[in-house]
This record gives C-alpha cells, structure tokens and sequence, in this order.
C-alpha cells in the first residue's frame, strides 16, 4: 500500500487539504496528515482540521509521496520551515513523488525542485519567480517526472485524482472517481 504525508501548516487552503486528504483515503492509501506544531490547524477560512500528529512524529517514518496543500499564509509557513525543505530533497534524492497545489508550488521551487521542470501554481505564484529553466502552464495539473503541480482549489479533485493514479493505477482512479458521480 502507498504511504503519503501531507503537512498541515496554519493558514493552509482547506478545500485543497480536505480533498486531497479524503480522496487518497477513498483510494486505500494510507496518508497521514501531520501538523508543523502540535495540535489543531487553523485553516485560511477558519475551518480547523486536526492533524493525525506532528510533523516531528511523522518524519520518524518513511513515505512514497509528499502533498503540500496551498493557501497563505499556509505555504508561506511550510516554505519557511527547514524540517519541509529537507524532506523534499530527501524524496526527491530517493526518487519519490512530491506534489504541492495552488500557493505549495513556491515551496517546491524554493527547494530547487522546479528547475527545468514544466509546473503550474495559483496565477502570480511561481510564474514570478526567476526559476532556471522552468517552463510555467495554466494546465490544472501538471506532472513531469516525479513533480506534480496543480492551480487552486478549482482543481483540488483533478490533482487528488492524478495523484491516486500515480500510486495505485488507472483502474483505483477510475473506482474512486466514479463514486464522486462527477459529470
């Protein structure tokens, strides 16, 4: 079974982190949700989600893919955070997958994840950025090797599905999304 940490910052886009916390667990992967700090996350809206523990504790632990929700300041707080940047270097030197929506992009960036990649964020977000060799689209979702980039809440479901086939296969995707009764 896949294993996925996403790192719950204040601040942090709640659509995005729900949906991408729900619909990997729709899928039969085992995701953990971690919180920078002990206990509740104040979400950009004021939705407060509860993280299944601690970024310390989460780290004690191994993972296939990384999910960084957006928002601000919540993408600010994980691009500020050096436990988050030496984890995606870790993932990328391993090989594995790291993703990040809407605001989380900057973070990917700011860890040199993005250079000569083709990626996509929230408008003014990373396409403001002086990233060597980056290649900037208005795609909803974005994979080029290991890095996944989507836009904003608007596609919060088509990067949480993207993401489920990465992991588990066309077919897992096409299950989940299917009980969505998506049009």
């Amino acid at each position: 079974m896949a294993s996925v940490l996403v790192p719950l910052a204040e601040g942090c886009e709640e659509l995005e982190a729900v949906t991408i916390l729900d619909l990997l667990v729709r899928a039969g992967i085992d995701v953990v949700s971690a919180g920078l700090q002990e206990g509740p996350v104040r979400c950009s809206r004021g939705t407060v989600l509860v993280p299944a523990m601690t970024l310390d504790q989460a780290l004690e632990h191994d993972y296939d893919m990384v999910v960084l929700p957006g928002g601000l300041p919540g993408a600010d707080h994980l691009d500020n955070d050096p436990r988050i940047r030496e984890l995606l270097l870790k993932m990328a030197n391993s090989e594995k997958f790291t993703a990040a929506i809407c605001a989380a992009p900057k973070v990917l960036a700011s860890a040199g994840l993005l250079a000569n990649k083709q990626a996509t964020s929230y408008p003014g977000v990373i396409d403001s950025m002086d990233i060597d060799g980056m290649t900037c689209t208005d795609d909803a979702v974005v994979r080029d090797g290991k890095v996944i980039t989507s836009r904003g809440p608007g596609t919060a479901m088509d990067f949480a599905l993207q993401l489920i086939e990465l992991l588990e296969g066309r077919a897992k995707r096409d299950e989940v999304e299917a009980a969505l009764v998506r049009p």
